[in-house]
């Protein structure tokens, strides 16, 4: 028997689509104002967002006829045809958003419209109640309060709130780039995070990243082929070691595309170093005919008509700005002559401005394009073009062919892996320390000690770094970690991703030794190191960390650790080259406790052995 369900149960289950986490009811308000002509917007969150989310802004409003609409599915005042899909102009438009996030918690709006009274209406898990007057200023202020409370099932699965909240962080960080004429305000836990005034580009790009950013960057404004590229790209020596500094906008929507990642990424290809990755505040205005927005549950993606065209398009800006030629010039917006404070004026877009005229490309431009962006995959001047990867009319997708073992063959890794284990077991002998005679040492570097028909011969670097290591991690290990204080603390600024990533590992960091805590907006401070690794480089242990950031369950910061414990073993150890005398070389093997099958960190063997009949057989004492 088919049962048709309910529309409360209907509605939680739409739900999911669009409202799966916190970030999403914050990114499907945020979007609502900016549609609403708001000029300012505050937004307030609480426990992730799961507890509480608050939007406040100034537009247009809702009358009070139109408020019990507000909360009906697909009711928007966007579209109104079916044609109207294919011209969409603002980041709402299915008329979900509401309806979906009302199923799922208790939301309350107030609304008011220029030169009328204020209204307000609540609903809970769906169910309206009755519009009445309120108090408010002219816009609208949407509040969200315990989401998921009806849905249990889909509430175990967030995340910790200080997940939760990153992801909402990471989020407004975007709105903020994209809209730089806005206001924006952003609250988490009563505390300020993020504060942007509407005043341009560059104050935006500041209030996410920091002054110093701006200065490492370029700003660019291009026109090809009826696509308008503009915004930041950062300088050939201005990388980060993850993605999450990538930002691209889609006529004004924040979008994750490959086509346009894959075309700024092989631009920069000759100038980045492994593990690197470009920093980007990039926007593409296209016509709206020529990108389909409605691809994807939460509008997280766009496809484009013809990928290879806004590759090309994109690959070649990029590419001229950072190799330095001649079209460079065009695309480069002009620096500020700090000295009289004016700017040569060109044609150029704003970011965050109004969207384009919704016109066709030209067909002749449009057949110019593609013969234009056709790459050839050979090398042109040192830099090979990135390979034509793309189907006409089809998303980026790009297949790599590896050949299938053959499970005929022996197996030849399990017989290393066996020869070498096997040679692992015969080298780990323990000997009585007592019964080694020390003979002396060869190059300032290896020492030597005979027993009986046998001599070994130790590394005295190698010994001297496994048993400081060693000493290390059982401190570690023991919990037993003394910290020592920093003279001068050390700030570590990063974007609200990494933020939330690192602080969700501070309790392992203080386990560790390291004093951490936040400082204000997305930095910590790091105030006190363990005492064993004093000469730590702070910038390049957080810079691995978050380099393995995207991976986030495979990162183990322990494992990290041991790296670092390994480099400070090294610095403190005795050196190749030093002079041991024989009281020093003999508590050196001591401290090995006869341990002849050690290995320094790094995997270098500590003891080499060599039997008197080998030294003979090399002299043709025997055969």
């Amino acid at each position: 028997m088919i049962n048709i369900l309910s529309k409360e149960i209907y509605n939680k289950i739409a739900a999911g689509e669009v409202v799966d986490r916190p970030y999403s009811v914050v990114k499907e308000l945020v979007e609502n104002a900016i549609d609403a002509e708001a000029t300012e917007i505050t937004v307030e969150i609480e426990g992730g967002g799961k507890k509480k989310v608050r939007v406040t802004d100034n537009g247009k409003g809702i009358s009070k006829e139109d408020l019990p609409r507000a909360y009906l599915s697909h009711a928007t005042s966007k579209l109104k045809s079916a044609e109207d899909l294919f011209t969409v102009a603002t980041l709402g438009f299915r008329g979900e958003a509401l309806a979906s996030i009302a199923a799922v918690s208790r939301m309350k709006i107030v609304s008011k419209r220029n030169g009328e009274n204020a209204y307000a209406l609540s609903s809970e898990g769906g169910l309206l109640g009755e519009v009445g007057e309120a108090a408010g200023a002219n816009g609208t202020e949407v509040t969200v309060e315990n989401l998921f409370f009806n849905t249990p099932a889909r509430l175990k699965f967030l995340k910790s709130d200080m997940q939760e909240e990153g992801e909402v962080s990471n989020m407004m960080a975007r709105f903020l780039l994209s809209r730089p004429k806005i206001a924006f305000t952003y609250y988490v836990n009563g505390k300020l995070k993020y504060r942007s005034y509407g005043d341009g580009p560059e104050s935006a790009l500041a209030a996410v990243y920091g002054a110093g950013t701006v200065e490492k960057c370029y700003e660019i404004s291009a026109e090809k082929h009826g696509i308008r590229i503009y915004g930041y790209l950062g300088n050939q020596n201005f990388s980060k070691s993850n993605r999450s500094y990538q930002s691209l906008f889609v006529n004004g929507r924040f979008v994750v595309n490959q086509t346009v990642a894959a075309a700024v990424t092989n631009a920069y290809g000759a100038y980045l170093m492994k593990r690197q990755y470009p920093f980007f505040v990039l926007f593409l205005d296209v016509p709206a005919e020529i990108v389909d927005v409605n691809v994807h549950p939460t509008k997280a993606d766009v496809r484009f008509a013809d990928n290879q065209i806004i590759y090309g398009c994109v690959y070649s800006v990029v590419s001229a700005v950072l190799d330095g030629n001649s079209k460079a010039l065009e695309y480069l917006v002009p620096v500020k002559n700090s000295a009289v404070q004016e700017e040569i004026p060109i044609p150029r877009a704003e970011v965050g401005s109004a969207l384009p005229d919704s016109k066709p490309i030209p067909a002749m431009t449009y057949e110019a394009a593609k013969k234009e962006l056709s790459f050839d995959v050979s090398p042109v001047g040192g830099r090979t073009p990135a390979p034509r990867l793309f189907v006409e009319n089809e998303p980026f997708t790009m297949k790599v062919s590896a050949p299938k073992p053959d499970k005929t063959e022996r197996d030849a890794f399990e017989e290393n892996r066996a020869f070498l284990l096997e040679k692992e077991k015969k080298q780990q002998e323990k000997i009585d320390p007592a019964t080694l005679v020390y003979k002396g040492e060869l190059f300032k570097t290896y020492l030597i000690y005979e027993i009986g028909d046998d001599a070994y011969f130790i590394d005295q670097h190698a010994a001297h770094e496994r048993l400081i290591y060693n000493r290390l991690v059982d401190r570690v290990s023991s919990r037993d970690v003394l910290s020592q204080p920093m003279l001068m603390p050390f700030v570590l600024s990063v974007n609200s991703e990494e933020y939330a990533f690192i602080m969700k590992q501070l309790p392992l960091l203080k386990e560790l030794g390291f004093e951490a805590e936040e400082f204000g907006g997305t930095s910590i401070k790091i105030s006190a190191v363990p005492l064993d690794l004093q000469r730590i480089d702070l910038d390049a242990f957080f810079g691995e960390i978050l380099g393995s950031m995207e991976s986030y369950n495979g990162i183990k910061i322990a494992d990290l650790l041991k790296d670092k414990l390994a480099s400070a073993a090294c610095k403190a150890a005795v050196k190749g080259g030093e002079n041991l005398t024989a009281d020093e070389a003999k508590s050196l093997i001591a401290q090995m406790n006869g341990d002849m099958g050690l290995r320094c960190p790094h995997g270098r063997p500590v003891a080499v052995k060599m039997k008197k009949s080998e030294l003979e057989k090399l002299f043709k004492r025997i055969v």
